[in-house]
């Protein structure tokens, strides 16, 4: 019991503490390149194609996934998919991504450590999410558009199947927090502003 007191509050913890790693820019400055003066200036991957080019595009991808899957994967693990805690982690990981501690709280949109948080905790719904994404991205030219719409089918799905559970709760409240990070690119979609996807 008493483990359980230091253990659960830390796996959150350290689920926020590995969502603060941008990798974009970890990678771009590795580059010698300031991510942050280039197209959107966001630290995601979308940003790091246009700044790098798609292999590191996806690698950075890749990474900011498996940040939000491995603390996850790990609270699965000690404390079961169904545990609060673990939904508190998965929303810390992505909170991680957005507001970095280790870069001035200033992040990215978190989608892509969504994703790596919901193939944990939902599969199904993480597959179902990055085919609308994928669809849309390339239906409509905007990532944006694709990252919004994958989201919310991830939510979808993963209410379908788990219906008001602690890990329905974590990704509404990823949802709702992916959306807050998107209010510029909506703005910018209104005014038929966003930029093409690289």
């Amino acid at each position: 019991m008493l483990a359980r007191v230091w253990l659960v509050p830390g796996i959150v913890v350290v689920a926020y503490l590995m969502g603060s790693v941008c990798f974009g820019l970890v990678v771009a400055r590795h580059r010698g390149v300031d991510l942050r003066g280039i197209g959107s200036g966001n630290v995601g991957a979308t940003n790091v194609g246009r700044a790098l080019g798609g292999r590191m595009a996806r690698l950075v991808l890749f990474l900011d996934a498996a940040k939000g899957a491995l603390p996850v994967g790990a609270a699965v693990a000690l404390l079961g998919r169904l545990d609060p805690w673990t939904a508190g982690a998965a929303v810390a990981a992505v909170v991680g991504h957005c507001y970095p501690i280790w870069h001035g709280l200033r992040g990215g949109k978190g989608v892509a450590t969504a994703a790596g948080v919901v193939g944990v905790l939902q599969p199904i719904g993480l597959v179902a999410g990055a085919t609308a994404f994928f669809l849309l991205r390339k239906l409509t030219g905007k990532t944006s558009v694709g990252s919004l719409v994958g989201v919310l089918v991830a939510l979808g799905t993963t209410a379908a199947l788990d219906r008001f559970t602690p890990p329905t709760a974590a990704v509404a409240t990823i949802v709702l927090l992916v959306i807050w990070r998107h209010r510029e690119n909506l703005s910018r979609l209104r005014q038929g502003e966003e930029l093409d996807a690289p």
